[in-house]
């Protein structure tokens, strides 16, 4: 057993949209409620930022929590790897926790290995799954490698806290129990202003038509051999008429045919729909390493051998452009048609 697993707190770094918690940290609580509960730990959420509403730490503790540290002064106004990694530093010399858990977001990408160089431990990102080593007592950290054809379990007992980062989508989260009772602790980790050594001059922030990729239910997802930037307007059409979201691949979004925050893949977003389809995509795994979860594939290709058929639930071997005009043309019928049910049997 780990001597060192006696320290009693698994702690999680929480993250906010718009003033509220994020996904990723209701599930990031519903994996850290399961390690606290087998090492008989507290289970803590620590937030940082400006003007954190008191609301942040009550929904925490109704999704599992059982702690929540605020760290809220003007100085956490904008994301700053400086001064985050200096608050956490500082807030782990107090706790020491024994687990210490980030989301694979683009947050936790850039804070987790600057923070674990700070803590002089190691890291694991990118995990799917998360327990305690029953010979150990160390973490159990298992994640998709050589591009999501296979999956590794690590386990690590070189410095505390472990730490790692999870994969969105692929826990789902608690339901909230809203009678659940916890402690709330304002921290100060004594910080100024040149700790930070730069400082954000103006944000611009994306206007994406439909709905954000990360959180939709339904994508249509194009790949190289739509082409061009004209195929993937077609493309946004079926996705506006599904209430879905646009993807694409790799390609597309180097040659700029679409934005780059549509690229789903190990080097783009990974998402968790319930239905994905897929047109004129070969299925390369680093594409499909970001698709997670209970996901229907349907795919269309003209080439029956292409990956993504192994992967499809439903497949159609033709050309897209013979197709999509076909499956926009009946999605429209439906949504427009009025008859009852038309909007459940699209769905379906």
């Amino acid at each position: 057993m780990d001597r060192n697993m006696d320290r009693s707190e698994v702690v999680i770094v929480g993250e906010l949209e718009e003033g509220k918690i994020a996904s990723i940290t209701a599930e990031l609580l519903t994996v850290g409620r399961t390690l606290a509960d087998e090492l008989n730990a507290t289970l803590s959420t620590v937030f940082v930022g400006n003007q954190i509403s008191p609301e942040v730490a009550s929904e925490a503790i109704s999704l599992g929590g059982d702690k929540v540290y605020i760290i809220d002064t003007p100085l956490f106004k904008d994301y700053l790897t400086d001064t985050y990694v200096a608050a956490l530093e500082s807030l782990d010399r107090e706790v020491k926790p024994g687990i210490l858990l980030l989301g694979h977001t683009t947050l936790g990408r850039d804070l987790a290995p600057s923070l674990a160089f700070r803590l002089k431990t190691g890291l694991t990102t990118d995990c799917v799954e998360l327990s305690i080593d029953a010979e150990t007592g160390c973490l159990r950290k298992t994640k998709p490698v050589y591009g999501g054809n296979a999956w590794a379990t690590y386990v690590c007992d070189a410095g505390h806290p472990h730490m790692a980062t999870l994969r969105a989508k692929v826990i789902p989260p608690l339901k909230r129990d809203a009678s659940r009772k916890g402690e709330v602790v304002h921290f100060d980790p004594q910080l100024d202003e040149a700790t930070a050594r730069v400082k954000v001059i103006d944000r611009v922030r994306e206007e994406m038509p439909g709905a954000r990729l990360e959180g939709a239910n339904i994508i249509v997802c194009g790949g190289r051999g739509i082409g061009s930037p004209e195929g993937f307007k077609q493309l946004e059409e079926l996705a506006r008429i599904l209430n879905g979201a646009v993807g694409c691949t790799r390609i597309p979004s180097d040659n700029k045919w679409v934005p780059a925050s549509y690229q789903i893949g190990l080097t783009g977003k990974v998402v968790s729909p319930s239905l994905y389809i897929g047109m004129a995509l070969s299925g390369a795994s680093q594409h499909l390493a970001g698709i997670s979860g209970n996901t229907t594939i349907v795919a269309v290709n003209k080439d029956p051998e292409a990956n993504i058929f192994s992967r499809a639930h439903y497949g159609v071997i033709d050309d897209y452009q013979k197709v999509l005009p076909a499956l926009i043309e009946e999605c429209r019928q439906l949504r427009s048609s009025g008859s009852p049910g038309g909007d459940d049997k699209l769905e379906e």
